[in-house]
């Protein structure tokens, strides 16, 4: 059996998806920009899916950007955002919980005269409000805050930051990097107070190099990709329509099913957290004492499925989570890699950390953010899931788990 629990590195694009795209591909593959009926015929795809973007933020279609992923959207929110509020000030406030789609354009906006403050996170992964609230400046001109970890599955209050940042200057903007949440929770910009909102097609069964990032109307931000004038001039460039056709099917799909696909992504996590913290040596992170000491303890009953037959307690403590993402440290293994690749080898695919970050080696920062002790530092895993995963693969995963731990703890290096 292949069992692939990655989701939050990338998803596999549904078959509505690849169709539409095939039929760009085939069929209307004019140039979005010519006058002629081909050309109109390619506009339309930009045009609906600008359309389900608004629809699902409940923001108007002029306040979204199309872009080639959330890497994109996250460097033009940051940069372009403070190039075009400098005059107002050069003080950025993100976490220490941060992708590196977000911490990297803040170093390069240091390199450029702006300072960057980083508001450290407690041990399920939540802002410290009381940090962020003494780091705010009058000429503070952005706040960045990831809304759902990508490593841990930590779910930020984001109208209680919105609260504090505004309340002390309400020209800041707030940008939210939402690669994570979108698809996955309820996310209205105007109504939690977010100016900026960055969007990956590929986490939510779109083709990769899609994205969107929403723009408050009157928020001030800077393109950076000069050329045609296309969108409004805020990005210039051809348009990529097959991938955004495509990306426009995964968010109708994505926004029509938001309570089914979530209460099957939370029935999957319930599942693997009983069947992980059955076996020795294992610690689920950022999630609640109460949900862990009550899947300890119970019979795994989100075997069949039926999540609603877990106590409604524990549900809504589960539910203060991410649906998706499940982060595992396991007592006596060396390194995540070879646990990786243990479970490779049975054919379920997990992730050591952020497989954006795979090619730099290092320990990681939301571990180390949220007090994950030392020696389990490198012997974590990322277990997560789409709408499309299922109870039967958790139920593999746990049983290769079963199965390796206690060989691989056996021939560990002393």
């Amino acid at each position: 059996m292949e069992c692939y629990l990655d989701n939050a590195a990338t998803t596999k694009p549904s078959e509505a998806v690849i169709d539409e795209m095939l039929k760009v591909l085939r069929t209307d593959f004019g140039n979005p920009s010519s006058k002629h009926r081909m050309g109109l015929d390619a506009e339309k795809y930009i045009r609906n899916t600008t359309e389900a973007l608004a629809e699902a933020l409940k923001c108007k279609p002029s306040e979204i950007i199309l872009t080639s992923g959330g890497t994109e959207s996250n460097n033009q929110a940051l940069i372009g955002g403070a190039l075009a509020n400098r005059r107002a000030g050069t003080h950025i406030i993100s976490t220490a919980f941060e992708h590196a789609a977000v911490y990297k354009p803040l170093e390069f906006l240091e390199s450029q005269g702006f300072t960057v403050d980083y508001v450290g996170v407690d041990r399920m992964g939540h802002l410290d409000l009381d940090e962020l609230k003494e780091k705010l400046k009058k000429d503070t001109v952005i706040v960045s805050v990831m809304l759902v970890n990508n490593e841990v599955g930590a779910v930020q209050d984001i109208e209680a930051v919105s609260k504090l940042v505004k309340s002390n200057n309400p020209a800041t903007l707030l940008h939210v990097d939402a690669i994570q949440a979108f698809g996955k929770m309820k996310i209205i910009p105007a109504k939690q107070g977010i100016d900026m909102l960055s969007i990956s097609g590929h986490k939510l069964r779109g083709p990769k190099g899609s994205g969107a990032l929403y723009v408050r109307s009157g928020a001030k931000v800077k393109p950076y990709i000069y050329g045609g004038g296309q969108q409004h001039d805020m990005r210039s460039g051809t348009e990529n329509v097959p991938a955004i056709a495509g990306f426009g099917v995964a968010v109708k799909d994505a926004s029509s099913h938001l309570e089914e696909h979530r209460r099957s992504m939370f029935a999957c996590k319930a599942a693997l957290i009983a069947r992980v913290l059955k076996l020795e040596g294992t610690h689920v992170n950022a999630v609640p004492g109460e949900t862990l000491g009550y899947f300890e303890k119970a019979e795994p009953i989100a075997a069949s499925g039926e999540y609603a037959g877990i106590p409604e307690n524990i549900r809504k403590s589960l539910e203060t989570t991410a649906p998706h993402i499940v982060s595992v440290s396991f007592d006596g293994i060396d390194r995540s890699e070879v646990l990786l690749h243990a479970l490779e080898e049975e054919g379920v695919y997990v992730s050591s950390g952020s497989a954006c970050s795979s090619n730099h080696p290092g320990l990681s920062g939301s571990l180390k953010a949220i007090g994950v002790e030392k020696e389990l530092l490198n012997s974590t895993l990322r277990f997560s899931f789409s709408f499309d995963s299922t109870i039967d693969e958790v139920d593999y995963a746990g049983a290769a788990l079963q199965k390796l731990l206690p060989v691989l703890r056996r021939f560990r290096v002393k």
